[in-house]
């Protein structure tokens, strides 16, 4: 009897041990897995998140762009005005808590963009320097201070309500612009005759609208003096820009077809020129009213030319927020010059144009949103960082 027991007992302990043993087994697997599983879950995330800063690129900034263009124009029509036209009193009803979302959904937008792109500067600076040296992809560095330098302008009137903190602002995003400048207008000067026909291609209208833009700022805060220089600056490398577009030699065509809709930039700088030069002198005279003209010929004759977009239309991609800039700006250019001639034909001409702004961006930010994996695609991004750069003869055009 006494036998019967320990025997028992002996092979219940076995059967203990042996169901502690397989538990811990399956407890120890259970681990490995976990762990695996946590090891291949952090080189995806890793994966994708290095996928995401070596496709990125300055042209990104073209979505910032864009909304920091809409804020601006639509704080300008919930502002004050003198036109009491109906068209005009319609659009003013325009509620300001809205244009406050919009205002913050641009900020939060150019905020994950900025982050991004000093990631980028710091993981992967040899490919910020390739988009230094390249002839389109060098315009696109000036889109980061033209973005932070509209959304000050824009900004609701709980912001910025300290004087030095607005010229602080302008002064971090104005000296970026002057170097560039410094660089980019220099090279002009010192790489021989050629280098500007060489190199010169819509996208090159960026640096030009970045001066204006400085300049609009400047004269917003009462620097008159910097803004008369930022515009100068403007103004006479538009002029030589201008004229060097108008003459391009058969060979010298630089933009990818994907990149068509930067065409559009050729109307913006006119109409931002219209409105920085009201900004300096106080009202929409006739110089600002000559340039609002010319924006508005130069937006016809590319209109009137739809299949010349045909091709860049085909897939979506960033290049597509390219439309909505210049939009926004002839918009807001005739917003202020149906407000100083107080007309029908204005009034409508203005009311045609801020419709067309705001289906385009409206239209865009729900394509990016339902395409935002495809943005990121390599297949799919524009072809900024791979678009081959220009030698001509011995000179290294990349050196922009």
């Amino acid at each position: 009897m006494l036998m019967a027991i320990v025997t028992s007992q002996t092979v219940l302990q076995l059967v203990v041990d042996s169901t502690v043993s397989h538990t811990s087994s399956i407890d120890s697997t259970h681990q490995i897995q976990c762990s695996s599983l946590s090891t291949i879950a952090a080189r995806r995330i890793k994966e994708s998140f290095t996928t995401v800063l070596t496709k990125f690129h300055a042209g990104y900034f073209r979505v910032s762009l864009s909304l920091g263009g809409q804020a601006l124009l639509w704080k300008t029509l919930i502002g004050p005005t003198d036109n009491k036209s109906t068209f005009r009193l319609a659009l003013h009803t325009f509620h300001p808590r809205a244009f406050t979302l919009l205002w913050s959904f641009a900020l939060v937008t150019l905020v994950l963009l900025s982050i991004l792109y000093l990631l980028r500067c710091l993981f992967y600076f040899k490919m910020v320097k390739d988009e230094f040296l390249h002839h389109v992809g060098v315009n696109y560095l000036f889109a980061p201070s033209i973005s932070w330098l509209l959304l000050l302008q824009s900004a609701p009137f709980f912001c910025f309500n300290n004087p030095y903190t607005y010229v602080v602002v302008w002064l971090v995003f104005a000296v970026p612009i002057v170097v560039l400048d410094v660089k980019i207008y220099g090279q002009w000067f010192t790489k021989g005759k050629k280098i500007l026909s060489a190199i010169a291609n819509p996208t090159s209208h960026l640096s030009v609208i970045a001066n204006l833009v400085g300049a609009q700022a400047a004269a917003n805060m009462g620097w008159n003096e910097s803004a008369i220089c930022f515009f100068s600056l403007g103004m006479v490398h538009y002029l030589v820009l201008f004229v060097t577009l108008y003459q391009r030699f058969s060979g010298t065509d630089l933009l990818p077809t994907m990149l068509r809709p930067a065409l559009f930039l050729y109307f913006a700088a006119p109409s931002m020129a219209s409105l920085a030069w009201q900004s300096i002198a106080g009202s929409f005279d006739t110089a600002s009213k000559m340039l609002f003209f010319l924006s508005l010929f130069l937006f016809m004759s590319l209109v009137l030319r739809p299949t010349l977009f045909k091709r860049s239309m085909r897939r979506f991609n960033v290049a597509w927020w390219a439309f909505s800039f210049p939009l926004s700006m002839l918009a807001l250019a005739s917003m202020e010059y149906a407000e100083e001639v107080k007309s029908d034909a204005a009034n409508l001409l203005m009311l045609l144009l801020l419709t067309s702004s705001v289906i385009v961006s409206v239209g865009l930010i729900i394509f990016s949103l339902l395409n935002t994996l495809i943005l990121v695609l390599p297949h799919n991004s524009d072809p900024i960082s791979r678009w081959p750069t220009l030698r001509s003869n011995s000179t290294t055009t990349g050196s922009v």
